[in-house]
């Protein structure tokens, strides 16, 4: 997990004043509300859940099985999607995977593949000869992700990602942003809950989203 600007110190100060209770959270302990809402998009009676992660992130990986068991009970509430926090500014070359392959549409059957050539095949996918390679070894058409990959699309959407990141906030992965207007993650509620383990803490962070997944649509229904 990867840490740029959160203070540990800060968020410990805050946990020693106030217990959290992930069914219902406390803002500024269990989530924080942005400064700027950004646009969130969801099909109606559903709540935009978007994951910023990174590839090579362990804990990216070690949550992804909690996800797929989170969202067979909760898809029907909100609508998932992720970001990849660009670990290296605007060429990473994670970030430029990710978006190539949300490109050619194949980001969420592919996904679980980039995380087993990352932490279980160890597999360091860091240049762009890394990503081709990949993706021709993955039964991709090489000319369809080369030319998607060089898009002037793809290379937009990674110079920009950046500044997407600082909009919502993000300094560390996995987070999770819901409705454009919430922001939560495991650092968080391990500051405010410091006698949970690692478990304890990704159960806690689904309570949250879903307590305030269930907040926002009880206001939409008044």
């Amino acid at each position: 997990m990867r840490f740029i600007r959160l203070s540990l110190i800060s968020l410990a100060f805050i946990s020693s004043l106030v217990m959290a209770s992930p069914e219902e959270p406390v803002k500024g302990v269990d989530y924080i509300t942005l400064k700027l809402p950004q646009e969130a998009k969801s099909a109606p009676g559903k709540v935009e859940v978007v994951e910023f992660f990174m590839y090579h992130c362990p804990a990216c990986n070690a949550i992804e099985p909690d996800i797929t068991e989170w969202l067979k009970k909760k898809g029907d509430k909100v609508e998932f999607r992720r970001i990849h926090l660009p670990y290296n500014g605007p060429k990473d070359p994670e970030a430029h995977l990710f978006l190539t392959l949300e490109a050619l549409g194949l980001e969420q059957t592919m996904h679980a593949k980039v995380l087993k050539a990352w932490h279980i095949d160890h597999l360091r996918l860091r240049s762009d000869d890394d990503n081709i390679e990949w993706a021709i070894k993955n039964g991709i058409d090489k000319t369809k992700f080369i030319e998607a990959y060089n898009s002037f699309s793809v290379s937009a959407s990674l110079m920009r990602l950046p500044k997407v990141s600082e909009n919502y906030e993000v300094d560390n992965t996995p987070t999770f942003i819901v409705n454009g207007r919430y922001l939560t993650n495991a650092v968080m509620l391990s500051a405010s809950n410091p006698k949970m383990n690692r478990n304890e803490v990704t159960q806690a962070t689904f309570q949250v989203i879903d307590a305030l997944v269930a907040n926002i649509l009880k206001e939409r229904a008044k």
